[in-house]
């Protein structure tokens, strides 16, 4: 059996969940929902980062615990992965206790280890230097921006502060020369898109300092280990959870001998750093094996305007399920944008996908063809005759899809997959427009059936691959193909329909979006003939 462990990053509590947390989860949802269909055991992980100064504040201000605030704002990333029907299998928490003996087992076994120039992985010292909060990450000053009100600033955008303090340092800059080994010759798909991995392969090549591990001026963190004056530095702590939840420091458990190291790191352009030069590099000096991958996608702007609470428009998924419903949000936020890119998200985009693609293309060539059997067919599936070229083009299309959406998703290329299934939906309305079975129907009955029967299995291949992005939808469509729940997963791709199966009633998939005030003629969104 195949095995795929693929892992969102972990969410930082400080911050309520908006759009880009459901891009990132969905996409992760994606992959695992298809690799479980194409056979393979499945471990998808997600969860929370609740350490650091920025959660210790926020806790303060708050009038709360860290411990008391934590546990309540996990709670609204938990409710998002049910909002979107996430499907993973786990949800991990640094606050946990399993959580903290993994951080201090990877610090000893740092420790134990030396460099590539034999020298110790980590010794003691004393840190001055920028600091974000907000992004809980040191900066140099050749990184730094001085804006108008003559404060310094991250390339994030966050405002830095000077920080003193001693602190326990891990010596990276003896890891360079193995990182971009490990880039170019080792693992050279290991980040993508290529402009992510180009960015890393500059920054290392530009000169690795050494990284400050602890810190002493706060406490919420996960103590050092035999230094219970330092905690770890934020980032050592929070990148250890993907290591945690496969059982580290048991590395004997069948967790981590089947998934570790995981297959994909999926994470936001602004943590490439972190996942593709210190985790690696991390994982490496304890001796353990780094990921397969790591892919960084892009952000939403919203109405052309980058999101802020300032400005008032950040995206709140509950808000966009309640307007649009769960399938097209999830269909909209990996069709709209190549993934990988930055994308702008807007009312008329969400709309035009979910009115053209949705309810206009795939929907209606649903309700055309099952309404079309329902009437003329006896309601049930249609006995074939000798295929024509037009039909074995369309089946071979239909076919070919399995292979080439696999082939997309292992790149994490979700737009591409969807344009290839799109396509086929494309040839399956121009097909039955061409073939017209309503003419059949007086003409040449049994060349009707062959059509149908086309169209049919067109639709169930279509309905199977379709799965991972639109579960419920295509539950529904599959419902109404009668296909059998034991027959939904890949190995039943070429499991054809049976000629005679009784088909339930047709109902409608997509409704058509209409704007409150709008004629409402036509709501149902699709048209049978």
């Amino acid at each position: 059996m195949k095995h795929y462990y693929v892992t969102t990053p972990i969410y930082y509590v400080n911050d309520a969940p908006h759009v880009g947390h459901a891009y990132t989860t969905l996409a992760c949802d994606v992959l695992a929902r298809f690799m479980r269909l194409d056979g393979a055991r499945v471990h998808f992980l997600t969860g929370t980062d609740e350490h650091g100064q920025k959660v210790e504040k926020a806790a303060a201000a708050a009038g709360m615990t860290p411990q008391a605030f934590t546990d309540k704002v996990s709670q609204n990333f938990r409710a998002l992965a049910k909002a979107l029907n996430i499907s993973n299998d786990d949800f991990i928490r640094t606050t946990e206790a399993r959580h903290i003996k993994s951080s201090q087992a990877i610090w000893r076994a740092i420790a134990a280890n030396k460099s590539p120039k034999g020298r110790d992985n980590i010794y003691l010292g004393k840190y001055a230097g920028w600091y974000a909060v907000r992004d809980e990450a040191f900066y140099g000053e050749n990184e730094l921006v001085t804006g108008p009100d003559g404060k310094k600033r991250a390339p994030s955008g966050a405002e830095v502060e000077w920080v003193e303090e001693p602190s326990y340092f891990f010596r990276l800059s003896d890891w360079q020369d193995w990182l971009i080994a490990y880039y170019e010759t080792e693992n050279p798909g290991f980040i993508g898109p290529v402009s992510r991995r180009n960015e890393a392969i500059s920054f290392v090549r530009q000169g690795l300092t050494d990284l400050s591990i602890s810190r002493t001026t706060f406490k919420w963190g996960v103590p050092v280990p035999d230094a219970p004056d330092h905690i770890m530095y934020v980032w050592l702590d929070a990148l250890t959870n993907y290591i945690t939840a496969v059982g580290y420091p048991d590395t004997k458990t069948d967790l981590f001998s089947i998934f570790w190291p995981a297959d994909l790191h999926m994470v936001g352009k602004d943590i490439v750093r972190f996942h593709a030069v210190y985790w690696p590099a991390f994982l490496k000096a304890a001796g353990i094996a780094p990921p397969q991958r790591v892919f960084a996608h892009g952000w939403w702007t919203v109405e052309g305007q980058k999101m802020s609470k300032s400005l008032g428009n950040v995206v709140e998924p509950n808000a966009l399920i309640a307007r649009y419903g769960l399938d097209p949000v999830r269909y909209f936020l990996l069709r709209e944008v190549p993934f990988g890119q930055d994308g702008d998200f807007s009312h008329a985009a969400m709309v035009r996908r979910l009115n053209t693609d949705l309810a206009n293309d795939l929907g209606n060539l649903a309700q055309r063809v099952l309404s079309f059997v329902a009437k003329n067919a006896g309601g049930a599936v249609s006995q074939p005759g000798a295929l024509t070229a037009a039909d074995e083009k369309l089946l071979g299309a239909a076919r070919n899809l399995l292979p080439a959406v696999r082939a997309e998703l292992a790149e994490q290329l979700f737009h591409k997959a969807l344009d290839a299934l799109w396509q086929v939906v494309g040839d399956a309305n121009r097909y039955i427009d061409e073939q017209a079975p309503w003419t059949l129907r007086k003409t040449d009955p049994a060349r009707m059936s062959t059509v149908l029967y086309a169209l049919t299995e067109t639709l169930r291949r279509l309905g199977l691959l379709l799965q991972p992005f639109m579960p419920d939808a295509m539950a529904k469509l599959l419902d109404q193909l009668a296909i059998p729940a034991d027959a939904r997963d890949f190995a039943a791709f070429e499991r054809a329909l049976v000629a005679g199966t009784a088909l339930p009633a047709p109902q409608g998939i997509f409704p058509r979006y209409v704007e409150e005030g709008e004629a409402t003629a036509g709501k149902g969104g699709q048209k049978g003939r």
